[in-house]
């Protein structure tokens, strides 16, 4: 185990890639029983495995930017070029969608990427003597147990229905699980409890390897959030909070939520304090991707980079702005006249188009600072785990559990309003009547399009409804959706349910 947190820094790159969870092996790759032989061979392929989350079918991209598009989070602007059209339109979901594919593809990638290493690396264990040599295959191994834990996570929030008890969750469709790269597992979904339960034993044999020494200090051994690129202990608390409240397992949210809150490893990055003339540490956050709030992110370089966050709302070309997709005005009409998370996301533009529409546009991805001078536009590094859900999580784990605790679920709003509001004076009045109405707009308004809103309409079995608004696209400006329509869970793409041998079942959607 390690016992210091120490970060084995890499600069090669893998060798081997997967695109599906059905082709696995490439042609140019090393075969399979000539790889990882090595402790190095085992670092580059956890360098392969963080390389992975860069695609922009994932964070970067698909992964974040669909499950809000496809919700009344942003609206097509006439004249825009069509992309994800069809998502946005929601009825023109289909198991064809090529960007759906390609999510799905992405995950199994990791996957495939973490059972590539795991099943090699207990034959270098074997030869290894050097105890430095051993933690670095400990922690190399907790590194591949989370990657896999959190691609997991992603498929069943995407691909399944919302988690209701264990009994349900025992005759509802979860996902392929896949432990080892080279078997004869089945190719068929199991059930969303054993798919969730997989998860979780991933998470605890990470969380045992990644441990922090009882000893650690960060201002010895280095701060976590400096080191946000990386998982460790903290970074598998978090994700394990999150799917305890996609499990309505709310004692298990508030403890593992708690855990990363009462660390005080991470803070809240503050709207008022700036780190310079101008800009405040949470703005900082989203112009130059660092913060004491971050728990994980992917990173990126000028040099190794994913896809481009900020482009749809953008297509900035030096010129000119032609947004695909801006704000619906509901959305920045439910920020207090203090919240200074207004004029952090969005700011008013006149946009090139014939129409020339004035909006407020999504400034939060226009891009890192430092690509934009590299001339690498709306690039982000993307914040899959920030201290701010934490918050959110515990607030809503203790107005929903048997006895709720409206009082300290006020507390976590409360600390997410004083960072965010030029003023914040008093507490947060929570109550039976509108604890999850202020719990739900808060998560609208601090987690605006970072891939969220599907799944919190989906576990809260609720609809929504889209009004046109200022030279918004007709084929699509006018959309009620009813809570629980089969289109909350994604279709499984059509090329897996035709696959030779496959067994995989389909979703509602699918048909």
């Amino acid at each position: 185990m390690i016992k210091k947190f120490k970060l084995y820094f890499l600069l090669a790159t893998v060798v081997f890639s997967a695109t599906s969870c059905l082709d696995k092996m490439p042609e140019d790759s090393i075969p399979f029983d000539e790889s990882i032989q090595t402790v190095s061979d085992v670092n580059q392929a956890v360098i392969g495995i963080y390389a992975a989350f860069k695609s922009s079918a994932l964070y970067s991209g698909n992964l974040t930017l669909l499950p809000d598009l496809q919700t009344d989070f942003v609206y097509g602007i006439k004249e825009n070029t069509n992309i994800y059209g069809d998502i946005w339109r929601w009825k023109d979901i289909l198991s064809t969608n090529k960007s759906i594919e390609a999510v799905y593809a992405a995950l199994y990638n990791v996957i495939n990427r973490c059972n590539f290493l795991l099943d090699r690396v207990d034959r270098v264990r074997k030869i290894t003597t050097d105890d430095n040599d051993l933690d670095k295959i400990e922690q190399y191994c907790g590194e591949t147990y989370f990657a896999r834990a959190l691609a997991y996570s992603e498929l069943v929030k995407l691909f399944c229905k919302a988690y209701e008890d264990d009994d349900d969750a025992a005759d509802q469709l979860g996902v392929v699980l896949t432990e080892h790269y080279q078997g004869d597992e089945v190719m068929k979904r199991a059930s969303l409890k054993d798919s969730y339960e997989f998860i979780l034993k991933d998470l605890d044999r990470a969380a045992e390897l990644l441990a922090l020494d009882k000893d650690y200090d960060p201002s010895l051994d280095g701060a976590l959030y400096n080191n946000a690129t990386y998982f460790n202990e903290y970074t598998v608390y978090a994700l394990r909070a999150r799917v305890a409240l996609y499990m309505r397992k709310w004692d298990e949210a508030i403890k593992y939520s708690s855990k990363v809150i009462d660390s005080n490893y991470y803070l809240l990055s503050s709207c008022t304090n700036n780190i310079s003339s101008d800009v405040s540490y949470y703005k900082y956050m989203w112009t130059n991707d660092l913060s004491t709030e971050i728990i994980f992110k992917v990173g990126f370089t000028v040099n190794s980079y994913g896809g481009r966050l900020g482009e749809i709302f953008f297509n900035y070309d030096y010129t000119s702005f032609r947004p695909d997709y801006v704000p619906a005005t509901w959305v920045i009409n439910s920020y207090n006249n203090n919240d200074l998370r207004v004029s952090t996301f969005f700011q008013s533009y006149t946009t090139g188009y014939s129409h020339h529409l004035s909006w407020p546009l999504l400034i939060k991805y226009f891009g890192n600072e430092t690509f934009y001078n590299a001339k690498i536009l709306h690039v982000s590094m993307p914040k899959v785990l920030r201290l701010s859900e934490q918050y959110l999580i515990r607030a809503e784990a203790y107005v929903q559990k048997e006895q709720p605790d409206y009082g300290r679920a006020g507390k976590d709003i409360t600390a997410i309003r004083t960072a965010r509001y030029t003023t914040y004076g008093g507490s947060t009045a929570l109550s039976a009547a509108n604890a999850m109405e202020v719990i739900e707009a808060e998560r609208v308004k601090e987690l605006y399009m970072e891939g969220f809103r599907l799944h919190d309409l989906k576990r809260w079995h609720k609809g929504f409804e889209r009004k046109p608004q200022d030279q918004s696209l007709d084929s699509g400006d006018r959309l009620k959706v009813e809570a629980d329509d089969p289109l909350f869970v994604w279709p499984i793409p059509q090329h897996e349910l035709d696959a030779p041998g496959s067994q995989v079942e389909p979703n509602e959607s699918n048909k």
